[in-house]
């Protein structure tokens, strides 16, 4: 996967992640192919609970009350992440930036680059582009990756149902 100066592709690979966690290591290795990471050996039970806690911890940074908590919490991960940026052309698909390790386990893979990502994400587009879904009832994580940053809802199905909850709210009195 290629980091885009505003971390988009591994900030929705780490929500996508933390919406529907991955039950197996195959999954897990499936799942970030699909999103265009190269995933070099296989995944093992270690790289799934390694990202379980990867998540577990970026998931505290979504949910932050401010942002000088979403700062702190995201600069503990920055701060565990053993991988060095370095150009790599792995895979002839050519040269260009990675946050990995030659030979790094899946799962520190997936730590460095979802601190990176996110850190990226939230300082070129702003530190409110992380978030829960604004229904009520639904949690699902997003970030905010349209034009005007204002992004309430993790789907047009979240935002088609609540504004008939609004509308009825409205009509019934």
């Amino acid at each position: 996967m290629y980091l885009n100066p505003y971390g988009a592709d591994a900030v929705n690979l780490a929500a996508s992640l933390a919406n529907r966690r991955p039950a197996s290591a195959a999954e897990l290795a499936d799942r970030c192919r699909a999103a265009g990471l190269a995933v070099d050996g296989p995944a093992t039970t270690a790289d799934l609970r390694r990202t379980a806690a990867a998540l577990d911890a970026w998931e505290e940074v979504v949910d932050a009350a401010d942002d000088e908590e979403r700062a702190e919490l995201l600069n503990r991960i920055l701060a565990a992440a053993a991988a060095y940026p370095r150009m790599t052309n792995h895979a002839g698909s050519g040269w260009h930036l990675h946050y990995r390790d030659a030979g790094q386990p899946l799962g520190d893979v997936l730590h460095a680059l979802f601190a990176v990502g996110t850190a990226l994400h939230l300082s070129g587009r702003g530190m409110h582009r992380l978030r829960r879904c604004e229904v009520a009832e639904c949690t699902t994580i997003f970030a905010d990756t349209s034009r005007t940053g204002r992004q309430r809802y993790c789907s047009q199905r979240c935002a088609n149902r609540d504004a008939v909850r609004r509308h009825r709210a409205r009509t019934a009195r």
